[in-house]
């Protein structure tokens, strides 16, 4: 009798690890995030004019954003091996495992006059991003015949999301958060 019990408790036991494990194998991604690491693009081609680019951190994510003069309608954002600069095609310089190529379909300058919208204090370090979770560095690739590039290095080939905003006034904005892990 004794046995009998015993084969029925290790097969109670295994029947319930058996339930259970599935269940929490496929527990809730880390902090809700379901974003992915594929191309993400939008929009097509725009005068409205790239202003300022700047950088947040949150909980789960570290935030990249650029404000626009106008409407911030296209973008292609993906990852890659090394991120072009607009004109040359040189590679630009960047830290981090893995690189996101920023392709905004918008100028770095007015399309009437040529004079620049936005000039960086340092090309190479668009934001100071030192220390943080997923950022190693922000760089300019150039604005060229419509198009503006920048490099962003991150932490690994992590989860990122892109979306735009209106505001501040007549502007908008595009924003990449980049996961902190998957």
């Amino acid at each position: 009798m004794k046995t009998w019990l015993k084969c029925i408790a290790v097969t109670a036991t295994v029947a319930a690890i058996a339930v259970v494990a599935p269940y929490t194998a496929q527990a809730a991604p880390y902090c809700g995030i379901t974003w992915g690491s594929l191309e993400k693009s939008a929009g097509t081609l725009s005068d409205d004019p790239l202003f300022d680019v700047r950088a947040g951190r949150h909980g789960c994510y570290d935030r990249l954003v650029m404000d626009f003069d106008g409407s911030a309608a296209g973008y292609t954002v993906r990852y890659v091996s090394s991120v072009p600069a607009q004109g040359s095609g040189n590679a630009i310089p960047l830290r981090g495992g893995a690189f996101l190529e920023i392709a905004l379909k918008a100028p770095a300058y007015d399309p009437a006059t040529g004079t620049p919208t936005y000039t960086p204090a340092n090309p190479k370090e668009l934001v100071n991003v030192s220390g943080w979770a997923t950022f190693r560095q922000a760089s300019w690739g150039g604005s060229f015949e419509g198009y503006t590039t920048i490099g962003l290095g991150v932490r690994a080939r992590l989860p990122f999301r892109v979306f735009t905003l209106a505001g501040p006034g007549d502007g908008s904005r595009l924003v990449i958060d980049v996961a902190h892990q998957w």
